[in-house]
């Protein structure tokens, strides 16, 4: 096999554990010992993991502020003949990972990938949420900016799958918020520090789970699974007055005028530039 990688520069996607390090496979092992050097999303991350497994290869730095450059002198190595392994911190390459950009240039090339399955904290969090499983949307992590970010939920609204999304602990509560405010009040699941010593899994509403974590402060890295649009007999028959007493009530709660007609709309199906209008003529 060593021979094999020497003749023929590939690129290996390799999956590595979200928490437990018994969750590596020895296939993944195997590849990280024979290819000549490894793309990783943290080096010093990374290095605990062979340093685990007494592997000792060079790295290359590879993360989404230097995915260009870095992904370009990658390409060259594979391209005169080595094999590289990507991985990220935990879990699998490519998904919310630079990872992707790098396969994107390697098919570009004809280079050939193959990937070593290992965890995704989605797929766990999913498997573990009691929500329904048959069909679900991956939304990664939410942007910090905040018109996308309402652009991105409002788009959301009526989707009917199970809806997944990555966030971070400091970021949890304003993320709880947003969703509850544009989705309503679905239920979810928080899936906190998967696979680790102090994993956690909280099946609960949006409502109560912004009301928990206002008062216990998030920690670890959270995978949040949220149910999702069950199309009900009352909205199927909304009149438009209805529709505009719900905007009335975002506004008394705190929302702007065009911010509560924009979520509405997207809840109701009514346009926005109607409910604006209404909800004027009847102030």
């Amino acid at each position: 096999m060593t021979q094999q990688l020497q003749s023929q520069g590939k690129l290996y996607i390799v999956g590595t554990p979200i928490g437990n390090l018994g969750d590596l496979s020895p296939r993944a092992v195997e590849i990280l010992r024979m290819v000549d050097f490894i793309a990783a999303e943290d080096t010093r991350v990374t290095l605990k993991l062979l340093n685990h497994f007494d592997i000792k290869k060079p790295m290359v730095s590879y993360h989404e502020h230097n995915l260009r450059q870095r992904g370009e002198y990658i390409l060259s190595r594979i391209c005169a003949g080595e094999s590289c392994a990507a991985v990220s911190d935990a879990g699998m390459p490519c998904i919310s990972d630079p990872g992707e950009d790098l396969v994107r240039l390697c098919a570009q090339q004809g280079i050939e990938a193959v990937v070593v399955p290992g965890p995704s904290a989605a797929i766990s969090g999913l498997a573990l949420s009691g929500l329904s499983t048959s069909r679900f949307a991956f939304e990664g992590f939410l942007s910090t900016n905040k018109k996308s970010r309402q652009e991105h939920l409002a788009s959301l609204v009526h989707d009917t799958h199970t809806l997944i999304f990555y966030e971070a602990p400091h970021k949890l509560c304003t993320t709880l918020r947003d969703l509850k405010d544009c989705l309503g009040n679905r239920r979810i699941t928080l899936a906190r520090e998967l696979t680790k010593l102090h994993e956690e899994v909280r099946r609960t509403t949006l409502a109560e789970a912004c009301d928990y974590y206002e008062l216990v402060p998030p920690k670890g890295e959270f995978v949040l699974i949220v149910e999702g649009y069950v199309p009900s007999q009352e909205e199927d028959g909304l009149t438009l007055d209805e529709a505009v007493a719900q905007v009335r009530q975002r506004v008394q709660d705190g929302e702007k005028l065009s911010d509560a007609c924009k979520n509405v709309a997207a809840q109701t199906g009514f346009r926005k530039g109607e409910l604006y209008t209404a909800s004027l003529q009847k102030g």
